[in-house]
């Protein structure tokens, strides 16, 4: 435990990504439902602003360190959140939103990289899982906010502005840590590196990763040479760098397209896709999804040092085609079987759907019809949701008058009786995802490059990781009306059962692996499908 203590990076865990988490996923619900005709678009804002963030911050992390790219990324979210809280329009808003997204950006990939280069090997993965976890705990807690919040007025600048705060106490922080020494010994700063390792490792081992880290260093600038520059072409011309970018960034592109931001931006649309009526109970069972997300998470920090990466992975992605599956037939069950219109429940509301009215087949259309048609479903009573009810303009005069007579309103998605099982599908999707394909691409890229490749990498890996999130969350709902909720999930299940075969063919295992000795087993791997054997990183394929 002593070694742990004098890693000196709990500071900055805990104030960074609790900060992180809390007001990025904020944002998110808060603009949601000021603009929700253009939600897609308006999620989007901030991935954008992460995505350049990722691709600068990559090149930051080798040029100038990873604790002043850290430093920066707490200024942009400084600005970012003071710009929110003043701001006097939409167009400031989203400004803010944009600066809080390179900040996210930027420090998406230098603190996992931080974390890992200050770690001892046998707890390097419990501690970037940890970062993944106090990621997920500051979503949970900003549910927590946003359901505090929901009937207070006026109070959503507070909620985006007190996320100042916390990136004050970090900068304030992180002038108490140390910079990462495996960089220091890049930039020939070796007594203050080996000073810093002295505090990180027990005595018995620390002579060891010294005399390892110098070595690493030595080959690398000795095949170097004096220039500093790095191109693309010297990137993918490098053997251990180009199996190490194939598989950091297809974890991050899997890690995206299996649907977890899907479930994470839009939970609440999704519950009521599956037949909740009531926003808040919707919000309810999603702060229960973001709950066994952040225990998901828990659960890596435990396992993924004793399974390993892979396996890890491996059982996350089962578990996802499992839960998807699930998901793809409750769906569809909800679609097929809707209940029916009534003309006469219709009439007694006088606010007719123009398309019911319109219809030549109107005895044939259904709740799922009335909603694709951009108008509201009002259940024939409370305790019979099932039976035929009226398809009526969606606004909220109508949600009055149905809501009025003790009526259940639907706009999302339409009352079932195995509705109850999408809520089990998504909680057993979190429970897998979380713990494997929610932690493992985060160490994996935080471990498996070469040190002089090491910051602009990672930052490639995270550009990915935000360009497949934006066209997930921006295609998200287009696809649920374009093929329906069901064949979404059935299409994101497709996509984990591709990611299983990937994982076995292209993901080494890093587990108990010293840093420096990763490119040595990167050179030497081939494909390597028994996983679950153990294997040193010299041994040969």
């Amino acid at each position: 435990m002593h070694i742990l203590c004098k890693s000196n990076c709990y500071g900055l865990i805990l104030t960074h990504l609790v900060f992180k988490s809390k007001i990025f996923y904020l944002i998110k619900y808060v603009l949601c439902c000021a603009f929700k005709k253009f939600q897609e678009a308006i999620v989007s804002t901030a991935i954008a602003g992460a995505i350049v963030g990722a691709a600068v911050g990559g090149w930051m992390n080798d040029r100038f360190g990873r604790r002043t790219s850290i430093l920066l990324a707490d200024i942009l979210f400084l600005i970012g959140s003071v710009i929110m809280a003043a701001a006097p329009s939409p167009g400031v808003l989203v400004l803010g939103r944009v600066f809080v997204g390179l900040g996210v950006g930027m420090a998406s990939m230098a603190s996992p990289l931080y974390i890992s280069e200050a770690s001892p090997t046998k707890v390097r993965g419990a501690l970037v899982a940890l970062n993944s976890f106090l990621i997920t705990g500051g979503q949970f807690l900003s549910y927590l906010i946003n359901l505090a919040f929901t009937k207070a007025p006026g109070t959503w600048r507070w909620m985006l502005g007190v996320a100042a705060a916390p990136a004050i106490i970090q900068v304030v922080l992180m002038f108490t840590l140390p910079e990462s020494p495996r960089w220091l010994f890049r930039k020939g700063k070796e007594e203050e590196a080996k000073a810093i390792l002295r505090k990180i490792y027990p005595p018995n081992d620390v002579e060891e990763e010294i005399q390892a880290l110098h070595d690493s260093v030595a080959t690398e600038l000795e095949q170097a040479g004096s220039s500093e520059k790095i191109s693309i072409i010297k990137l993918l011309k490098t053997k251990a760098v180009r199996r190490g970018l194939v598989a950091g960034m297809g974890l991050q592109i899997f890690q995206q397209f299996t649907g977890i931001n899907t479930v994470m931006y839009y939970s609440p649309t999704i519950v009521q896709l599956a037949g909740v009526a009531s926003n808040q109970t919707a919000m309810l069972l999603s702060l229960i999804t973001s709950g066994l997300n952040a225990f998901g998470s828990i659960l890596s920090i435990y396992f993924i040092d004793k399974t390993g990466r892979k396996k890890l992975a491996l059982l996350s992605l089962c578990g996802c085609v499992v839960a998807l599956a699930l998901l793809t037939f409750t769906f569809r069950q909800t679609e097929t079987h809707s209940p029916m219109i009534s003309a006469v429940e219709t009439a007694h509301f006088n606010n007719t759907c123009p398309g019911f009215s319109q219809a030549v087949n109107a005895n044939e259309w259904d709740c799922m019809k009335c909603l694709k048609a951009e108008c509201g479903f009002c259940a024939s009573d409370v305790s019979s949701k099932r039976l035929p009810g009226a398809c009526l303009i969606s606004n909220d005069a109508t949600k009055g008058m149905c809501q009025k007579e003790h009526r259940a309103w639907y706009t999302q998605g339409c009352p079932s009786k195995i509705g109850w099982l999408a809520i089990v599908g998504l909680a057993l999707y979190i429970i897998f995802f979380s713990p494997g394909m929610g932690t493992v691409p985060w160490v994996v890229n935080s471990e498996i490059y070469p040190l002089r490749y090491r910051g602009v990498c990672g930052g490639i890996a995270s550009t990915t990781c935000w360009v497949s999130n934006l066209i997930v969350s921006q295609s998200f709902l287009t696809l649920t009306v374009a093929i329906g909720t069901a064949w979404t999930f059935m299409l994101f299940g497709f996509v984990a059962l591709v990611g299983i075969l990937f994982v076995l063919i292209f993901v080494p295992e890093t587990k108990g692996v010293p840093i420096e000795e990763v490119e040595q087993m990167l050179e030497e791997r081939g494909l390597h499908f028994k996983f679950w054997e153990k294997r040193s990183p010299t041994q040969k394929a």
